[in-house]
């Protein structure tokens, strides 16, 4: 993706997905694809009990296609988005989930400890940007990360598949991360790849895990790593 046509670039998310671009995002065979794949990723990357209904929140749920995909694997869901006109399209296809119009850099209203995991699918990155004068990326970033930690079950994994601009980008997203005491790294499918390749942030609360490895990551030249460790300690 060139930074000319980067959706963050253009408008607030709020504005940039209003309801022309709602139905169409909906709408695209093509985007619907690739958006239950990365869903059924990012499920895959939460490593959750087998056979097990949990309790999920999707930050940036958006039309909620990657809820589909929580629905069909027997979950059930709470879906955050600051764009009111893509949930309007949710409801309209009458997703099973809870729906919440909310601004994720603002703070997440959950009680403590409310959900067993947390996906993101292209999401997160909207956090790097400024777009009112009042906004601070690491601020709204890190009240984004403390917030989701409490409300969190202990040990209980956050997947954010996103599309970072720049090595810097991922640096600030992961070092707020790891101030409101998370640990984790970024898992990479298919390093080697331009088109095919993917980033998830893989989060733990709690409890540090063993971070997952990157698909097709046995052809990794030595060069390339897929996978970026960090631990934070509180």
């Amino acid at each position: 993706m060139s930074s000319g046509r980067r959706p963050e670039h253009m408008a607030p998310p709020e504005v940039f997905y209003n309801q022309d671009e709602a139905r169409k995002y909906s709408q695209n065979s093509r985007m619907i694809e690739i958006q239950s794949q990365m869903s059924e990723r990012a499920v895959e990357l939460l490593s959750l009990p087998e056979d097990q209904p949990c309790f999920l929140l999707d930050v940036g749920c958006g039309s909620g296609l990657s809820g589909d995909y929580l629905t069909e694997e027997g979950h059930l869901w709470v879906g955050v988005d600051i764009s009111t006109a893509m949930l309007d399209v949710a409801l309209e296809r009458e997703v099973e989930g809870d729906l919440i119009v909310g601004d994720m850099g603002q703070r997440l209203p959950f009680r403590p400890g409310t959900f067993d995991g947390c996906i993101s699918i292209s999401a997160l990155q909207w956090l790097c940007n400024a777009d009112k004068k009042s906004h601070s990326p690491p601020k709204r970033l890190y009240t984004f990360f403390s917030t989701l930690y409490s409300s969190l079950v202990r040990g209980a994994r956050a997947v954010f598949q996103i599309y970072p601009e720049n090595s810097e980008q991922l640096e600030l997203i992961t070092s707020q991360a790891m101030k409101a005491g998370f640990t984790g790294g970024m898992v990479v499918d298919y390093p080697n790849s331009t088109k095919a390749k993917k980033f998830f942030l893989c989060l733990f609360a709690g409890v540090s895990g063993v971070l997952p490895k990157g698909l097709g990551s046995e052809t990794v030249d030595r060069g390339v790593a897929n996978q970026v460790q960090f631990t934070g300690q509180r």
